[in-house]
């Protein structure tokens, strides 16, 4: 299956991979995807997580495989079905399903957040849910699942402690980021590298009216100095923010970095068309600090 499909940048659409598991519909961004293979044997891995089925090298390339009927508690795959191979985090990953459907434009704005009784705040692995013809599309958090199988793989706090002793620092950033624990990990390492003076908001519509709200107030420059987003996120995307923010000449020399898993060489093409001044993978939290200092404390 082609999960090559173009889209305009900055146009607050993604393209959704639909795929079958027990029968349940679930769902995936396609720029995570690299491609979609038949099930191959893998090479078990000794004293590996429950979830891990091991190990296989398709073209020389070492790729592990996830059982993710495991992940969500749905018992253990049997042999067949289909890999669907991802990057994200600069990780080749390969994520068992049964069968897959096929894929589907839709805009962050059709993506309804979950419910507390779907997903509880940072135990949950259900990003948004898609209302399609006669059924409901749960998009996965393939970010957590991941980083719930090896915690090594998520933000890497203890980089923040390289920095050293900091000392306060009142630049104004905005910060979005729909993901709970991330937005919370993202403000505790800034707080830690000495940036107190922040907002963080759940999705790039909520960080673009903040940017309004104080255009309309004249208070800019006290409040958004620069603004950290993520790419996936319901409502507006973090490419839509980016568009918007460096379209206005009011706000366009405000530096923007695109902090998502999502990173790549096509998503950095992506963001430099949008006038991003900065891309980092999510892992790469000391990087962030790193970058954050450059735009605004040594412009």
């Amino acid at each position: 299956m082609d999960t090559k499909i173009l889209l305009e940048n900055g146009t607050n659409e993604l393209e959704v991979l639909e795929f079958k598991l027990d029968g349940n519909a679930y769902g995936i961004n396609v720029a995570k995807i690299k491609e979609i293979i038949n099930y191959q044997t893998v090479t078990p891995v000794p004293n590996a997580h429950p979830s891990i089925e091991g190990i296989f090298m398709p073209r020389d390339t070492m790729i592990t495989a996830i059982d993710l009927k495991n992940c969500l508690q749905r018992g253990v795959s049997e042999p067949g079905g289909l890999f669907i191979v991802t990057n994200f985090n600069k990780l080749d990953i390969a994520f068992h399903v049964d069968s897959v459907v096929g894929i589907h434009r839709v805009s962050w704005r059709e993506i309804i957040k979950p419910g507390s009784t779907v997903s509880t705040s940072e135990d949950g692995v259900s990003t948004g849910i898609i209302k399609f013809d006669d059924r409901l599309i749960i998009i996965l958090d393939f970010e957590k699942i991941v980083t719930d199988i090896n915690p090594e793989t998520g933000l890497k706090i203890t980089d923040i402690e390289e920095l050293g002793e900091r000392q306060r620092i009142d630049v104004p950033i905005l910060i979005a980021e729909d993901s709970p624990l991330l937005n919370k990990l993202i403000v505790e390492s800034l707080h830690k590298a000495g940036y107190v003076n922040l907002i963080h908001t759940e999705n790039g519509q909520q960080a673009y009216d903040v940017i309004q709200e104080c255009k309309k107030e004249g208070t800019l420059n006290d409040h958004v100095q620069c603004i950290i987003t993520d790419i996936e996120m319901p409502l507006m995307d973090g490419h839509r923010l980016t568009k918007l923010v460096k379209s206005d000449d009011e706000t366009k020399d405000i530096p923007i970095i695109i902090f998502s898993s999502l990173v790549n060489e096509d998503m950095m093409r992506k963001g430099e068309a949008l006038g991003a001044n900065a891309q980092l993978s999510k892992p790469e939290i000391g990087n962030l600090v790193r970058v954050v200092d450059d735009l605004v404390l040594n412009k």
